[in-house]
């Protein structure tokens, strides 16, 4: 493919920096997502001549299909995984198969409804009433984990064949599974759902500690540049995540699990905080295609995500990528406004980033002449905490119980930044087709999308609703739609 001057010139104002790029055809279409952890180099390798031999026969089609390109700009290669899996589960787009899905994977399922649940394995949610735990790489592992745990517990698989008595308890293994398991055997109902809240509490802690293992090792992996290795892991850390937050929302159905205090216990102790962090706030500035920014602040009450409370921001006060000015603004607008409305401030503040972004948080509670909470930054890199006054940096262990609810704050904050960086590209994406159909001025563009709400119901419009909108007359009408429908037969136009 030989890429068009506009084509090129935009490929070479890219940036040497990790990202997300998007490949489009010529109606807006995303045909492929990819990740880089350098945009300019990897984008610019699909148009190079000399590379062309060495594209696989599927690669040069899509190559041959490229009418533009997407990137959105990240701070670094796992975010940069990380971003390309949520992106390729949103688009799905056509050139991508590599992005497995998480039926691959097993999961223990436990289903309320049984007299006696079970504990099963599964690769497919089957229904949302039944608790599951996973998704797990390692089914050998897996199978361990479960026979350990009927051992502690006492708990029944799927294997098991438990008898009813006549007294109206369970005899729930033979004989010899009893002197194996050291368990009472015949036990009521009520007695045996203990030992499943006991077990699901036991499995859900195996899974956290399992995405701590995965996460570390997908890091590892891309800063070895083992990038097939590091996105096989991606997928498994999306779906474990994903299935820990269903987890989490039936916990709130169940009052026997409890939030974790000991976290914030911890926290209020190493960051000698004057009282618990109930209510923690967390800021992420994020760029999108190096081209503006944008800002996302969630909220934790008790050690939760408190989604009423999120807020995402777009950056007003300047044009252009300055990270200490964005946080500055955000900062400065959240808490002007809890002061005017006469709200209490959070007990912690989380900046994701070091000194350089507390610096500007603090800048922007000078400015409104209010005096800050207790903030901290976490440096990601060495997940180093930084202190808003003079204490030097701490390093907490990565298993630190108060380190983890930081890294699940700062994480959640990256999510709600990359979702609002796609929500908003995915809109420009789909705006930006009107702009290739020669003859369509601002004016009319904006027309039409004003009447009709979106691309998807501009391009299922026939020629005769088309010519509703003011400065549409059918031979433009007839044209649009040719192009919004090419390979659809158009209907003559209505007298």
């Amino acid at each position: 493919m030989s890429a068009s001057p506009q084509l090129k010139e935009k490929v070479r104002q890219l940036p040497d920096k990790p990202g997300v790029y998007l490949m489009k055809d010529r109606l807006g279409r995303i045909l492929y997502v990819g990740k880089a952890k350098a945009l300019k180099k990897r984008v610019s390798s699909y148009f190079t001549p000399s590379r062309r031999n060495l594209h696989s026969p599927k690669i040069r089609v899509l190559v041959e299909l490229i009418e533009d390109f997407e990137t959105i700009e990240v701070k670094s290669e796992p975010e940069a995984l990380l971003l390309e899996g949520r992106l390729i589960k949103q688009w799905k787009p056509k050139y991508n198969t590599d992005f497995i899905d998480d039926k691959r994977f097993l999961q223990v399922r436990v289903d309320p409804k049984e007299t006696l649940p079970r504990f099963r394995l599964t690769r497919v949610r089957k229904d949302s009433a039944s608790r599951y735990f996973g998704p797990f790489a390692h089914s050998n592992l897996l199978r361990r984990t479960l026979a350990q745990m009927r051992r502690q517990y006492g708990v029944l698989l799927s294997d098991s064949n438990p008898q009813r008595l006549p007294d109206g308890r369970w005899r729930l293994y033979d004989d010899v599974r009893q002197e194996i398991y050291g368990h009472t055997n015949e036990i009521t109902v009520e007695e045996y759902r203990e030992r499943v809240e006991a077990a699901c509490a036991f499995l859900n802690g195996k899974s956290r500690e399992w995405l701590d293992t995965l996460t570390q090792e997908m890091q590892a992996a891309a800063a070895e540049q083992r990038f097939e290795k590091a996105a096989e892991l991606r997928d498994i850390v999306f779906a474990l995540k994903k299935t820990l937050e269903k987890s989490r929302r039936f916990e709130r159905d169940h009052p026997t699990i409890r939030p974790d205090d000991d976290a914030l216990k911890t926290l209020q102790d190493v960051l000698a905080l004057p009282a618990l962090p109930e209510h923690m706030e967390c800021f992420d500035i994020s760029h999108i295609s190096g081209t503006f920014v944008v800002a996302s602040m969630v909220h934790f009450s008790n050690g939760r995500p408190d989604k009423a409370q999120y807020r995402r921001f777009k950056i007003k006060s300047f044009m252009g990528n300055d990270d200490f000015r964005a946080m500055e603004e955000v900062v400065g607008r959240r808490y002007r406004r809890l002061r005017d409305e006469g709200k209490a401030l959070p007990d912690l503040i989380v900046i994701d980033g070091g000194q350089g972004q507390i610096g500007a948080a603090l800048k922007a509670f000078y400015a409104i002449d209010v005096d800050p909470p207790s903030m901290i930054g976490l440096a990601k890199k060495n997940e180093t905490v930084i202190f808003a006054d003079e204490r030097s940096p701490l390093n907490l262990g990565l298993r630190h119980p108060g380190l983890q609810l930081l890294q699940r704050m700062r994480d959640e904050a990256h999510r709600f930044a990359n979702t609002f960086n796609a929500d908003l590209r995915s809109r420009k994406i789909r705006e930006s087709i009107l702009e290739d159909f020669p003859g369509l001025g601002p004016v009319r563009r904006t027309a039409l999308l004003d009447h009709f709400g979106s691309i998807e119901k501009l391009r299922a419009a026939g020629v005769t609703a088309l010519t509703e909108v003011p400065g549409i007359g059918p031979k433009l009408a007839l044209e649009l739609q040719r192009f919004l429908k090419p390979d659809s037969p158009t209907p003559p136009v209505t007298p």
